[in-house]
């Protein structure tokens, strides 16, 4: 650990001795009930990482215990402090959790991207709120609160990587399928619908190779997320602190299989790719967001602008050509969408490559330039805060476009959802995925990964009726397509074959690569 990171440390331990009082913090990972989401699936309920720091900051004379609503509702039990984080959607469900320990008499503080933007409401709910990054602040308010001072609101701002701690993973206690881990912080792209720049910086920000290495050594679940918004930064020095990341990860014999986010330059270097693959990268996210100009242009999407859209394909490619498999994202409802450029962005994707679908509605998320621009226009029209919150979740309409009503793209956005995740098309674009990539292991994660976020966006089908879907996504009928039963057999043969492994795997088994 460098000499900062000590001097943190020995800063957060100071003044504690023998005698210093137990007390007991609880850190809450708030989930809104107004949409599952990808809660309820230990495989898509993911660590809150942030509380992780959080808890490494936090010094020895404190018991910490996180409670995580994806897998437990919080209820009252006796504490000291209340720590909570919240993404927008989540917030109406933070403010209630914070209510229910202040009407106790706990002390609660909030922190995460959407109380760094809307401080001023938070504090209506919460005690103290942090905005920024936490290393510093967090310290600085507990010294405060353990002398019986804190302030209502404390300015992280954004710290050095030096000040980045190893998270504390003791306290997730609950049967995560996937270890997290951050390598960097900020992103450089400053795309207009994205609160990272506002939250995190246009500085790329990155740890040190080994530090990082010697956290995903304490790693033990079988899957492996690297979070990082913006992977490999656009430069060489950037390209080649990934090669030595993914080196280390084989030198290290690791033996992770992970999931990654990254820009189109992530395609740019085939080393880079080469040492990715090799590290056990199987799925990388794609910020590809739209094929049309003016669709970009609308999102200020700068990079993928500047490289032209005829580049996607060729990037994709090179891509599977390393046995890596590709997560689109892509966003509907552009200020200048129609009808017509939703049914394109559709079928571009279906015939782009792109082996696993994010498609959100473009949400005017606080703190975002977006989100002033449409505010000032009086465009958004679900803004009814704090209440309306829990509609930004990317899968529901809050405004219209300059062509559409909020009703009709999101009626729109219905079918298009519905013809991308029905189970035909996943299945078919799992055997493009297997056949592109000759990866059974990332044919696999795209079939999940599809089945995920179909789930997500037919969750207004799924139900018990016999004209509903299961959570399978068939039709509870028993109806199903030729093609469907055919392809059957195929898959008993992976499961039998190749399959099976990844299937413990994503259950939470750790298993041999």
């Amino acid at each position: 650990m460098n000499k900062i990171c000590l001097y943190l440390q020995k800063l957060i331990n100071q003044d504690i001795t023998l005698t210093s009082p137990r007390r007991k913090l609880i850190l809450v990972n708030p989930i809104s009930r107004h949409s599952a989401g990808f809660t309820g699936d230990p495989s898509t309920s993911y660590m809150p990482l942030g509380l992780g720091v959080i808890a490494a900051l936090t010094p020895a004379c404190w018991d910490i215990e996180l409670i995580d609503e994806s897998f437990e509702e919080a209820h009252f039990r006796e504490a000291d402090l209340v720590g909570i984080t919240a993404f927008t959607a989540n917030a109406p469900r933070a403010y209630e959790v914070a209510t229910l320990f202040r009407e106790q008499g706990v002390y609660t503080v909030m922190g995460g991207v959407h109380a760094s933007v809307m401080h001023e409401e938070a504090l209506n709910y919460v005690d103290t709120v942090i905005t920024g990054e936490a290393e510093i602040a967090w310290v600085k308010f507990l010294k405060d609160f353990e002398a019986n001072n804190p302030a209502r609101l404390y300015t992280g701002g954004i710290v050095s990587s030096d000040n980045i701690p190893k998270v504390r993973r003791e306290i997730f206690k609950y049967p995560y399928v996937s270890d997290l881990i951050q390598t960097s912080r900020g992103c450089p792209m400053g795309c207009d619908f994205c609160s990272v720049t506002m939250l995190c910086g246009k500085q790329y920000r990155e740890r040190e190779v080994e530090e990082v290495l010697n956290e995903l050594e304490e790693c033990r679940r079988p899957l492996l997320f690297i979070v990082d918004d913006h992977l490999v930064n656009n430069n060489k020095a950037g390209r080649e602190r990934a090669i030595s990341l993914f080196k280390g990860m084989v030198d290290r014999k690791l033996n992770k299989l992970w999931f990654g986010q990254a820009s189109l330059n992530f395609a740019d270097d085939e080393e880079v790719l080469y040492w990715a693959a090799r590290s056990g990268c199987q799925l990388i996210l794609l910020g590809i967001e739209a094929e049309n100009p003016q669709a970009l242009k609308d999102a200020k999407k700068k990079l993928n602008l500047n490289r032209g859209v005829d580049s996607y394909k060729t990037a994709i490619k090179r891509i599977h050509r390393h046995g890596i498999a590709v997560l689109g994202a892509m966003i509907f409802g552009m200020e200048s969408d129609g009808p017509e450029e939703l049914y394109a962005r559709r079928d571009f994707i279906l015939n782009s490559g792109i082996d696993a679908i994010q498609s959100s509605i473009m949400t005017p998320l606080p703190g975002t330039g977006l989100y002033e621009r449409m505010k000032a226009g009086k465009q958004i029209v679900l803004n009814n805060y704090p209440s309306d919150w829990r509609f930004y979740h990317f899968m529901h309409a809050t405004m219209g476009t300059s062509k559409m009503s909020r009703d009709e793209l999101e009626t729109t956005m219905k079918d298009i959802w519905f013809s991308m995740y029905n189970k035909d098309n996943i299945r078919k674009m799992m055997f493009r995925t297997l056949r592109r990539t000759r990866n059974p292991k990332a044919a696999y994660w795209v079939y999940g990964t599809n089945h995920n976020y179909g789930r997500i966006v037919l969750e207004h089908l799924i139900n018990d009726q016999p004209d509903g879907l299961n959570r399978n996504l068939e039709w509870n009928s028993g109806k199903r397509s030729i093609y469907l039963k055919l392809t059957d057999y195929l898959l008993i043969l992976l499961y039998a074959f190749s399959w099976n492994k990844m299937v413990d795997r994503f259950r939470g088994r750790t298993v041999g690569s």
